[in-house]
């Protein structure tokens, strides 16, 4: 019987209302990198595209 194991997730974060709005699996074979993640996302409380930031799960 194989062992599930659990792959990290990153939330992105806003960075106008500092809400979590994107929940991403790391792909299989990746690895997570101290680099910060930033990208421009659509958050639905603020209602414009900003700038998200990765935290760790």
């Amino acid at each position: 019987m194989t062992t599930k194991t659990k792959r990290p997730f990153i939330k992105l974060d806003c960075g106008v209302c500092k809400k979590t709005n994107y929940h991403i699996a790391v792909t299989k074979g990746k690895t997570v990198e101290n680099d910060k993640l930033e990208l421009k996302k659509h958050c639905r409380w603020c209602k414009k595209h900003t700038l998200h930031k990765m935290k760790l799960k």
